[in-house]
């Protein structure tokens, strides 16, 4: 069976540029498929997403058009899918490596026994960004990338980590955690 997907061609404007750059910043954000001069192919849950940007667009004086479409061959599809798998794929394997590298930090800080709460909060700080930019990712992953569960867990291994990290420093530092959750 052949999928739908959504086909977007904007109309913008060459000068200034910062409309084009918001288009494909969105674009980007949303986990759109690129293809060529500006053409997008975007999943059907992306739709309200497609029809604020459409709105936005008229707003600021710009033209763009949207179709339902479908690939001529079944081959199309898988293409379309091996590409945003691919993308998705590529954000997740960048956010692995920043959770190793966060845990070889928290590795080595406990190493050298440097349990403060500077420290601390700077890890707590991290394994937030951390959080938040899976959620992003995760958004734009409306195919279900081959690396979406390794992701999840190796962000559930940096919450664990700082859990485990939170609980030291409490400890040298002389102070009962009340929650017992690692954190204050």
């Amino acid at each position: 069976m052949k999928m739908e997907w959504l086909l977007f061609l904007p109309q913008l404007p060459a000068s200034p540029s910062t409309l084009r750059v918001m288009v494909w910043r969105r674009m980007r954000a949303a986990g759109a498929l690129g293809l060529q001069n500006g053409v997008w192919i975007l999943h059907p849950a992306q739709e309200d997403f497609l029809k604020e940007l459409e709105i936005y667009l008229k707003e600021h004086g710009a033209e763009s058009y949207s179709l339902r479409t479908t690939a001529q061959r079944s081959l199309g599809d898988e293409k379309i899918i091996t590409r945003l798998r691919e993308e998705r794929d590529e954000e997740y394997r960048e956010f692995c490596e920043k959770c190793d590298d966060l845990l070889a930090e928290l590795h080595k800080e406990t190493q050298i026994e440097k349990f403060t709460f500077a420290e601390l909060e700077e890890t707590e700080e991290e394994v937030q960004k951390l959080q938040v930019w899976l959620a992003k990712i995760q958004r734009r992953d409306v195919v279900g990338a081959s690396l979406a569960k390794q992701a999840q867990q190796d962000k559930q291994k940096c919450e664990q980590a700082l859990t485990d990290f939170a609980q030291q420093v409490y400890r040298h530092q002389g102070i009962q955690n009340p929650t017992g959750d690692g954190k204050d």
